[in-house]
C-alpha cells in the first residue's frame, strides 16, 4: 500500500468579485423641480457558472421622491432595472475540470444610490448606483494526504514530562523586572 491517500471532497475551486457603478436615466411623468430622496430596494439575483467565470443576473427597483409644479406637489417614480454581469474568477483551481458544481453568490454591497440629479434639460433623472458581488464555485476536488505506515500512533514519552513543572516557583521574577 502507498503512503499517500487521495480524498475526494467538495471545496472552493474558483472565487472572484466585482464592483460595478452604473448610471440610469429615469423619466418621470412630470417635469421635476427638485429631488427629495432616492433609494434602491428589492434587490434579487442569481448566479450560474459559465466557461471562464460566473454570470450574475438580477434586478432592483430605483425609487425617486421628487417635487414638481414649482415645488407644490410631490410624487415617487419607480423603475425596475435588470442587469447581467460577468464575474471573472481571480482564483481558480486549474485541476478542476468538472461542470458539476455549485455557484454561491453573495452581495458584498447591495445596490446603493451614489448620486441622483436632474438632467440638464430638466425633464429626467440621472441616477448613479453602485454594487459589489462575491462569487464562489464549489466543486469536487482531490486532496492528497500522507498516512503513517503502521497506522496512527503517539509518542507516549512526550506526555510524561508534566511533573517537571511542579517544581517551578510561580512567584519567580527575573532581576530588574517590576510589577
Amino acid at each position: 500500500m502507498s503512503e499517500h491517500r487521495e480524498i475526494i471532497t467538495k471545496a472552493v475551486v474558483g472565487k472572484g468579485k466585482k464592483y460595478n457603478k452604473s448610471t440610469h436615466t429615469i423619466t418621470p411623468s412630470h417635469a421635476p423641480s427638485s429631488i427629495l430622496g432616492c433609494w434602491v430596494i428589492n434587490h434579487v439575483y442569481d448566479a450560474k457558472k459559465v466557461k471562464d467565470g460566473v454570470e450574475v443576473s438580477g434586478k432592483y427597483d430605483i425609487n425617486i421622491w421628487f417635487s414638481f409644479n414649482d415645488n407644490t406637489r410631490t410624487e415617487v417614480v419607480q423603475e425596475s432595472v435588470k442587469y447581467h454581469e460577468h464575474v471573472k474568477l481571480r482564483f481558480r483551481d486549474d485541476n478542476f475540470t468538472g461542470e458539476d458544481c455549485e455557484v454561491i453568490a453573495k452581495s458584498l454591497k447591495h445596490p446603493n444610490c451614489l448620486d441622483a440629479i436632474i438632467s440638464p434639460n430638466g425633464n429626467r433623472f440621472i441616477v448613479t448606483v453602485e454594487k459589489e458581488v462575491l462569487v464562489e464555485v464549489v466543486g469536487e476536488t482531490k486532496v492528497v494526504v500522507v498516512i503513517a505506515p503502521e497506522g496512527s500512533h503517539h509518542d507516549d514519552d512526550f506526555f510524561d514530562g508534566d511533573d517537571e513543572f511542579e517544581e517551578l516557583d510561580p512567584d519567580f521574577m527575573l532581576e530588574g523586572e517590576e510589577e
